[in-house]
């Protein structure tokens, strides 16, 4: 019996610059209804993801920044691991030398050095806002949640910087979370762990959670339920990881899993 369901956001219940659908929202509030506890787990910022969740009506924990943070909807933290010092600092020399677009999270805000089309794309629909300023004039001390480097143009450039820093920093968390999102985190911030970590905190066997994702930064996700979904627009290397593969998110791929796995409904 499915206990938790532990989803991504973007690309999974929530479409792409559009809002959550009638039936994704009924979804949800009937799982909330039976007790079934529904997690949101994503990369976005945890300033992001609150307001979600309470359009959601949900009052769960929230797994953010990729598995490095959960806090509850009071605000209380759960759990947080934060990127080492010395390789913030190196990431950000990296991407000036290489002309990379950065965000740079500290304390659950978001900064960036340039004001450009790059963040006025990335932050459509997300809830937060943005300060512009040298990084060199920011404490670092112990308190970065995560970088994010960005080419909204050239997904193959952010491959190649996955590469690159997966290479140069095997000890880190780095994916590409989306085409044009190269994500970089410490090694504990991971969507897996989130979940393990709520889990052991509420005595739930693997088996009685279904996860769900689209991404790559997915993966770990899904192998961390005993029904692992994949979406119909999810990435080939995620469908591959997969116990199932849904219809798409637009399609509502999520409520269709739910039915076929937790309401048990059949089709036709």
């Amino acid at each position: 019996m499915i206990k938790m369901i532990a989803t991504d956001i973007d690309g999974t219940i929530l479409p792409y610059h559009s809002d959550f659908s009638e039936n994704v929202k009924r979804c949800i509030k009937e799982l909330d209804q039976k007790g079934i506890k529904v997690i949101l787990v994503t990369g976005r910022m945890h300033s992001s993801t609150t307001p979600i969740a309470r359009q959601l009506g949900l009052n769960n924990p929230v797994i953010s920044y990729q598995g490095g943070m959960i806090k509850d909807m009071d605000g209380n933290t759960l759990y947080q691991t934060n990127l080492p010092d010395n390789y913030a600092k190196e990431i950000i020399k990296w991407a000036r030398v290489n002309n990379v677009h950065l965000n740079l999270y500290i304390d659950d805000k978001l900064y960036v050095e340039n004001d450009n089309d790059i963040i006025k794309f990335y932050i459509q629909g997300k809830f937060v806002d943005y300060t512009v300023c040298s990084f060199d004039d920011l404490e670092i001390k112990n308190n970065v949640n995560k970088l994010l480097a960005i080419d909204i143009q050239d997904a193959n450039r952010v491959t190649g910087w996955v590469e690159i820093l997966k290479n140069k920093y095997p000890d880190l968390y780095i994916v590409k979370s989306t085409p044009y999102f190269c994500e970089i985190g410490p090694t504990n911030a991971k969507k897996s762990i989130g979940v393990e970590f709520l889990c052991k905190l509420w005595g739930l066997r693997k088996e009685e959670v279904l996860t769900i994702g689209d991404q790559n930064n997915d993966i770990d996700l899904i192998q961390s339920g005993g029904i692992g979904v994949a979406m119909g627009n999810g990435t080939e290397e995620l469908k591959a990881c997969a116990n199932y593969i849904t219809d798409t998110c637009e399609n509502d791929g999520f409520v269709k899993a739910v039915e076929k796995f937790v309401f048990k409904k059949t089709e036709g």
